[in-house]
């Protein structure tokens, strides 16, 4: 600073002049230094590092450039430039070095953060992450991080000792805690959700207690909001997704397949065996031709094996009507072209009842849009009560005003 003011005061300038000059001097040659060595860091240096990254075998430095680690430690060289420069501005040296110190506590910050992300992305390449994640421990680590940064940035600013913050937050923790409860949950909750992937934006999950069956739109520290069918907006507390059981349908969703899991109910008294002129009429059928077929052979040895006499139809095997009608869902079902065939399908008779026996059908849609699912699974019991009469089966429902009718009409006639 002196030698550049003696400089100018040597060509006949006014003090003054020279003093104000000489500033604006130092200034551009230090702005021109830190571009200068900005560009080289930039340019030259990182790129020698990426390029020597990409040519060795190893994988866990291209995550870390990737994260950008390096580039971000590289704007702290034209702040250690400035910082070394201060002192050639007397007057103003102690409040830029407080704004350089500032900016190099942010950096470094910046770079730790880059860093452990890397560290999470490094250690998701292994198959032990997906039995004990880190997140939730790395988020710990950020929380804690940028608590002592911002600590540090204060203390800085204010010329205190950081010592004196943290002993005035110790006394005030009790207070915090109690006005930041709700927040001190929510980031806890949080951090849970995040290791444990439990949730994400635009999941499906359904919460009856809270009235919630959406996608959700939105997680914040505090809340997760949800957006109904009905295009209402559920708001639920994050610590509740801990603390209570929610559906999430994700894992449909990913699969391709939509579950359908219905009954119907077969009146026990239609269930008989079949007749031979059933039989043919089976026989006609597309799906079922060729298992009556099999089946009749299957029936025929095994009752001749055993000497089975077949005047009485008590004895021996034989097809039953509800066997067939069973069977033919079940074909029906596997030639359908909306029923994914690469997932558990299945006709099941469930235990007998008050209302009939139930016939559930257990399979999968291959479309999981709602209006595709319902339609597909609408089409398909339209067809099974519809045919359900062909195999001389009734389906149960309880009497109605209209069967009553009839019958107290058929008494009084």
């Amino acid at each position: 600073m002196d030698f550049i003011k003696s400089q100018l005061l040597s060509y006949g300038l006014d003090p003054v002049i020279a003093m104000y000059l000489s500033y604006v001097i130092i200034i551009l040659g230090v702005a021109v230094l830190s571009l200068l060595a900005d560009f080289i860091t930039k340019k030259v240096l990182l790129k020698s590092i990426a390029r020597s990254i990409h040519n060795n075998r190893f994988k866990w430095d291209n995550v870390i450039l990737e994260r950008r680690v390096f580039h971000k430690l590289a704007h702290i060289v034209p702040a250690i430039i400035i910082y070394y420069f201060s002192s050639s501005i007397p007057a103003y040296r102690h409040l830029i070095e407080k704004g350089v110190m500032t900016y190099m506590i942010i950096v470094g910050v910046l770079v730790v953060d880059a860093f452990l992300n890397a560290v999470h992305d490094i250690y998701r390449t292994y198959e032990i992450s997906k039995v004990k994640p880190i997140r939730g421990y790395i988020q710990v680590v950020k929380i804690f991080i940028f608590t002592i940064c911002g600590i540090l940035v204060i203390a800085n600013l204010l010329g205190e000792s950081p010592l004196i913050l943290l002993s005035g937050i110790g006394a005030l923790s009790a207070v915090i805690m109690l006005i930041f409860k709700d927040s001190i949950l929510g980031l806890v909750a949080g951090i849970q959700l995040t290791s444990n992937d439990m949730v994400r934006v635009g999941d499906w999950i359904e919460m009856p207690k809270y009235g919630a069956d959406g996608d959700v739109i939105d997680i914040s520290l505090n809340t997760v909001k949800i957006q109904n069918w009905d295009n209402t907006i559920t708001t639920i507390p994050s610590y509740a997704l801990i603390s209570d059981s929610f559906k999430n349908w994700r894992g449909m969703q990913d699969s391709g397949g939509r579950r359908i899991k219905r009954s119907i109910y077969l009146d026990t008294s239609s269930i008989a065996f079949c007749s031979y002129e059933m039989i043919e009429k089976f026989k006609n059928i597309h799906y079922l031709s060729a298992y009556i077929m099999d089946k009749e052979k299957e029936i025929e040895a095994y009752n001749t094996a055993n000497q089975i006499d077949r005047s009485n139809r008590v004895n021996g095997r034989a097809l039953t009507n509800i066997g067939v009608f069973r069977m033919y869902i079940q074909h029906y079902l596997q030639n359908h072209p909306q029923i994914h065939k690469g997932m558990t399908l299945m006709v099941r008779q469930l235990a007998p009842g008050e209302t009939g026996v139930p016939l559930e059908i257990y399979a999968f849609t291959s479309d999981i849009r709602w209006t595709v699912y319902e339609e597909t699974q609408s089409d398909i019991f339209d067809h099974i009560f519809a045919v359900a009469p062909e195999f001389g089966l009734r389906v149960f429902q309880s009497p109605s005003g209209n069967d009553m009718k009839r019958v107290l009409l058929a008494n009084h006639l």
